[in-house]
C-alpha cells in the first residue's frame, strides 16, 4: 500500500522514539508496512535506566 500521501493524515517525515524493546520494533515495522521507508541510521542513548532508540522514517515521493 503506497499512495502519494501517508495514511491517516500522518506526516511525511516522522521520528519514532522509545525504549529499545519489542513495542518499539513493532511500531517501526508497522510504519514500514504502511509504506514508510527508513531514513538514516537509528540513534541510541541511555537515560540511566533503559536504552532509548530513535528512528526516522519518510514517506517516499512518487
Amino acid at each position: 500500500m503506497n499512495s502519494n500521501q501517508p495514511p491517516n493524515n500522518l506526516p511525511t517525515y516522522r521520528v519514532l522514539t522509545g525504549p529499545d524493546d519489542d513495542h518499539f520494533c513493532k511500531r517501526v515495522s508497522e510504519a514500514l508496512e504502511q509504506g514508510y521507508q527508513l531514513h538514516g541510521s537509528p540513534a541510541l542513548t541511555y537515560n540511566g535506566t533503559v536504552v532509548i532508540v530513535a528512528q526516522a522514517v519518510i514517506w517516499p515521493k512518487k
